[in-house]
């Protein structure tokens, strides 16, 4: 019989492509996810991995019984949904989110599910959505509250339910004493905005091209409470999603663009658990938590 926990390195090497980085992950030695892995070679009685240069990839054999395991691990999920919802297990759910959202929604939600009974346990992890949607498949997290934004779509992935939560509006973000009209007026100052290969840097860098200049971007940050402070001060420039404010006063200038832009705010899961109770208890308290919300003050520049 093929062990699960083999079968569960094989895949995550498939995902991750080096040993060193499953170790990371699952909180093993390399040499043990090696000496693991051996092992269900000789279990399996075929060759799944071959030398890569320093590196092992998978054999085509390898990329089949990977394939195979994941078959496996998502009939696993579905039955310990099933027993959650016969109310024959316990659950806790880890979920990642992006910094809006944990500050205009998770603190209500959490009081919602606490209101509730308390269930699931949920732990949190605040991470850009692009680690947090490519961990949901590796099973690090279990619920991902991620976003897209207009002509950037993400990719979508078999066996990933995704449900849209709340269209966000975004705006330009100017020090109080500003007098910046459009985004045009902005070609001279210096922006922040969050890191290279972010979807939400590059849809904010497109913006600035469309208006006829390349952002001079002197400060890159995730936490978005760094943004609000060095625009307040009058030291950047940026573009701000209006859900950050969760019902609060901004400190600061907003101004709209020509035509209203939104980014889409969704929330993924593994399709194999998207009936489990608590999953769809976070995703009712999420939804529960933005139609309670205070109103979001629009732009002051109208």
């Amino acid at each position: 019989m093929w062990d699960l926990n083999r079968l569960r390195l094989l895949r995550e090497l498939e995902l991750r492509g080096t040993v060193a980085s499953v170790a990371a992950s699952l909180g093993y030695s390399p040499s043990n996810v090696s000496q693991q892995l051996s092992q269900l070679e000789r279990e399996v009685g075929v060759a799944l991995l071959e030398p890569d240069g320093r590196r092992l990839r998978l054999t085509a054999q390898g990329q089949a019984v990977a394939r195979h395991a994941e078959e496996i691990l998502r009939l696993e999920e579905r039955m310990r949904s099933r027993l959650r919802i016969l109310g024959q297990a316990a659950e806790t759910l880890r979920v990642a989110t992006i910094a809006s959202a944990t500050r205009a929604l998770i603190p209500r939600a959490l009081d919602i599910i606490e209101a509730s009974g308390g269930h699931p346990r949920v732990e949190l992890f605040v991470v850009a959505p692009e680690l947090g949607l490519a961990e949901l498949d590796a099973r690090r997290y279990d619920l991902v509250l991620a976003e897209q934004y207009p002509g950037h779509t993400r990719e979508r992935h078999e066996g990933i339910d995704y449900q849209h939560l709340a269209d966000d509006p975004m705006r330009i973000a100017v020090a109080p004493g500003s007098k910046a009209r459009v985004l045009r007026d902005l070609s001279d100052h210096a922006w922040i905005l969050e890191p290279e290969g972010t979807a939400a840097r590059q849809w904010a860098v497109q913006q600035c091209r469309a208006a006829g200049f390349e952002p001079d971007v002197r400060f890159e940050a995730t936490d978005l409470d760094t943004h609000i402070a060095l625009i307040a001060s009058g030291h950047a420039v940026g573009i701000l999603p209006d859900l950050i404010w969760a019902g609060h006063e901004p400190p600061l200038r907003l101004l709209d663009f020509p035509t209203r832009l939104e980014r889409e705010v969704f929330t993924a899961v593994r399709t194999a658990s998207s009936d489990a109770p608590g999953i769809r208890a976070v995703r009712a308290a999420l939804l529960d938590a933005h139609d309670a919300r205070d109103s979001v003050p629009g732009a002051q520049d109208r």
